[in-house]
């Protein structure tokens, strides 16, 4: 049962992908039976949304400015606000939910705006498990392994990324010891865009982006976050607002890079990178999106396909990062997509859409 729905969800996911290269670059208006963005009314057009995690296509979480958590479980149609009471002055830039009703999110900050809360039910009740006390760290991005492992970076405190680790569903968490931790580049840190600057693939690989300092690196974990590699980027950098934004690995060897300089008024160029390695090296794409992206995922039960999204569109690529069309030009923060062929996508003025045919 299990092979015969993955071959024919394959098969409809070939078929949409092929439809959607054929969406006019700057097309306003969908051709009719070609997937595109769907606006779902999120009630909320003064939230900026960089928090996603989309558990499949009817149920799905966002979380953003002004203490703000919406969820839906009817594709869209409807959203329920489920944000933490008194988390009005906070920006909840990660989320990453289990289901329906168990979800763990992420406020940044400096000091003790970095927190962490949880809930087991629905958003009904949260409980905050973690709040940061020490002045010098700032926590972009939150990631998950499993229901159980999840890890939260900081930026450089003492000269180093900060780790922040959780082996009960993030019920509890613990700062890990840094000397496994290579040194931080002089500016070097995240950005807390799109809760992808801290990503992972399986049981225990972990990779973190960076930017802001002379070279935009990733580094990697193979062991939750103990022990890590750092690795150059063809991404440029040597700026506080450029680097390498958010990464998607479909696999622990496949992964993608995308970023650029968030600055409106700057250009772009070469913001999108790939890996077949597992990061431990990073190919520069033939053609990369046109400007700034923040947000990057693999489509689902596919090898070759992805979205990026930025505020100026969204991209396309169907070889595996090497070439990527622009295909919807909508300002979008951040993107995920599920194994049932859910595809989603939030950013600023509320927007909440989902990939239709």
């Amino acid at each position: 049962m299990r092979t015969g729905i993955r071959v024919a969800a394959g098969v409809a996911c070939a078929a949409a992908l092929a439809a959607l290269t054929a969406v006019p670059a700057q097309a306003h208006e969908p051709q009719r039976g070609a997937p595109h963005w769907e606006l779902k009314d999120s009630g909320t057009p003064d939230v900026r949304f960089r928090g996603l995690s989309a558990v499949s296509r009817t149920t799905a979480w966002v979380s953003g400015t002004q203490g703000t958590v919406l969820r839906t479980t009817d594709g869209g149609a409807s959203w329920r606000n489920v944000s933490p009471p008194g988390a009005e002055e906070l920006q909840f830039r990660d989320i990453e939910a289990f289901d329906a009703r168990r979800a763990v999110v992420l406020a940044i900050g400096e000091g003790e705006a970095s927190r962490v809360y949880r809930t087991e039910d629905g958003g009904i009740t949260w409980t905050e498990s973690f709040r940061n006390t020490d002045a010098r760290a700032f926590y972009d991005c939150l990631t998950f392994l499993d229901t159980r492992h999840g890890l939260a970076m900081s930026d450089p405190v003492d000269g180093r990324f900060r780790i922040l680790s959780t082996s009960d569903g993030g019920r509890s968490w613990k700062v890990l010891p840094g000397e496994g931790m290579p040194a931080a580049l002089d500016g070097e840190a995240g950005f807390a865009a799109s809760g992808q600057c801290l990503v992972g693939s399986g049981p225990k690989d972990v990779w973190l982006a960076t930017g802001g300092a002379a070279r935009a690196r990733v580094l990697h974990s193979s062991d939750r976050g103990l022990t890590w590699t750092a690795t150059d980027t063809p991404i440029p950098a040597g700026d506080p607002a450029k680097g390498v934004f958010a990464l998607a690995f479909r696999d622990r060897t496949h992964g993608l890079a995308v970023g650029g300089d968030y600055r409106a008024d700057q250009a772009s160029p070469q913001a999108g990178a790939v890996t077949r390695d597992g990061g431990r090296t990073w190919q520069l794409a033939a053609t990369s999106p046109p400007a700034y992206r923040s947000g990057v995922a693999w489509l689902p039960h596919s090898r070759t396909a992805a979205l990026a999204v930025g505020p100026t569109g969204t991209d396309l690529t169907t070889d595996g990062g090497r070439t990527w069309r622009t295909v919807d030009t909508g300002s979008y923060d951040t993107v995920d997509c599920t194994p049932d062929l859910g595809c989603w996508a939030a950013g600023e003025k509320g927007r909440v859409a989902r990939l239709e045919s």
